[in-house]
């Protein structure tokens, strides 16, 4: 049988008594009143007003007009600070709960990275799981003390009836009676009968610490824990962050080196293809030597053009100074199928959003190129209310399938990985194919 989690499963076991789990349920009690404190500070604000008109009904106070402004302004006060003062007792909270809950359990995380100070707030607010931390925090304070209180009591009053009679032995003659529960008992025969209660009672009282422990655990767990759909939303919402951060990793190290290539390698092979031309310019024409430095001239040249092609495949140079119209402009030009570009973008955009957005229309004009068989072709590029909108659209046969095509596929996952891209594809038999992506754009 595998060991037990939680305290309530561990109630289950015959070997209860013998484990640490009465240990670990008598500090978590404990810690009730000192968090119960912590909660309650915390509260005293908020609830001012209803803590005055608790003392206006005491005494006799009950004015209808004053008793609802009370309340209301309890509960504005409550809305508005309740998902900030919660805070520390929560955490704590969350900190001992293992001590009698050590089963899985996620809690929910607001990150303060989207949106700054005002997005956390913003996201804290709107939260159901933070209300439930509201809801657990008034519980804490006014409920779960008077329960702690009781079972340590009760484990105070068998510890009592058990050492009694050395009480009784303890005392000085003519002390007076010791008093043992609601009883006096003066002579160690009279404690006796309390003695043999408090043994009997004994071994129920860890049963009734776990079960006290237990039970307040299950009640935090149920409010605190994050529920299965907050829980993929905020798990949906870091790998969204991940992701992003993946790009704009893969975007700067793209970036770095195309720099590299160009201010380092390129600058060097055009300095040595220079070398070749005036070596060859001074050897005599026609010899073997002239022969040998023409033919890696040539080859340097050609090693270059490559090199250019590489470079401008990685991270266009245009598109880096200029921006994406006059990389889209350019990417026109060198179409094999005459393109009809249209756009009305002004100014930068982010580059991460540039870039993907070249890449999309140098790719499926390359599409177009290859495999449609068009004769003509558009690129629209727009930005609206907050959205860029990039169309590419060809007179060829149509038929293109995401299901079918590695080339879309790619552009899809590229899309993808831009938060909030979509890419949409409408491509029947005989055409027009319209490909169309967008991408949530704050415009520089």
């Amino acid at each position: 049988m595998s060991d037990p989690q939680t305290a309530l499963q561990a109630l289950r076991r015959r070997r209860l008594l013998l484990s640490s789990w009465p240990w670990r349920c008598a500090g978590y009690l404990l810690w009730t009143l000192p968090l119960a404190v912590v909660a309650a500070a915390g509260l005293a604000v908020p609830a001012v007003p209803w803590l005055v008109l608790a003392a206006r009904w005491s005494s006799g106070r009950d004015e209808v007009g004053v008793t609802a402004l009370l309340i209301l302004l309890g509960v504005v006060l409550v809305l508005a600070l309740g998902p900030l003062v919660v805070i520390p007792a929560v955490a704590l909270e969350r900190r001992r709960l293992h001590l009698v809950d050590r089963a899985p359990i996620t809690f929910n995380r607001l990150s303060i990275r989207s949106g700054g100070l005002v997005g956390w707030l913003r996201a804290r607010y709107v939260d159901p799981a933070t209300w439930r931390e509201v809801g657990y925090e008034f519980l804490l304070a006014a409920v779960a003390p008077a329960l702690t209180i009781v079972a340590l009591s009760a484990v105070g009053l068998v510890v009592g009836f058990i050492v009694s009679p050395f009480l009784v032995m303890a005392q000085q003659p003519g002390s007076g009676p010791v008093m043992v529960a609601f009883a006096h008992v003066s002579t160690v025969s009279q404690a006796v009968p309390f003695a043999v209660v408090g043994v009997v009672l004994a071994p129920v009282v860890p049963y009734a610490l776990t079960l006290f422990a237990g039970g307040q655990a299950a009640v935090a767990r149920a409010l605190l824990q994050a529920e299965s759909g907050e829980q993929l939303h905020s798990e949906l919402i870091e790998v969204t962050r991940s992701r992003a951060r993946l790009v704009d990793a893969f975007e700067a190290e793209r970036t770095r080196i195309e720099r590299d290539l160009h201010d380092g390698a390129q600058q060097k092979l055009v300095s040595l293809t220079l070398q070749l031309g005036l070596a060859r310019l001074e050897l005599p024409p026609g010899s073997a030597a002239a022969e040998s430095v023409a033919t890696a001239h040539e080859q340097a040249k050609q090693l270059m053009a490559e090199l250019r092609e590489l470079i401008h495949g990685i991270q266009p140079q245009v598109l880096t100074d200029l921006g994406l119209p006059a990389a889209l402009g350019e990417l026109a030009d060198q179409s094999p199928v005459p393109v009809i570009l249209n756009t009305t973008l002004n100014g930068r955009l982010p580059s991460r959003i540039e870039n993907t957005a070249y890449f999309v229309v140098a790719e499926a004009l390359t599409n177009i190129a290859k495999h449609s068989g068009a004769t003509s072709a558009s690129v629209t590029a727009c930005l609206h209310d907050g959205v860029l909108g990039v169309e590419i659209t060809d007179n060829g046969l149509g038929g293109a399938d995401l299901a079918r095509g590695t080339g879309l596929t790619g552009l899809a996952d590229r899309v993808a990985a831009v938060t909030g891209g979509r890419m949409f594809l409408s491509s029947p038999v005989g055409g027009p194919t319209v490909l169309r992506v967008e991408f949530p754009c704050p415009q520089k």
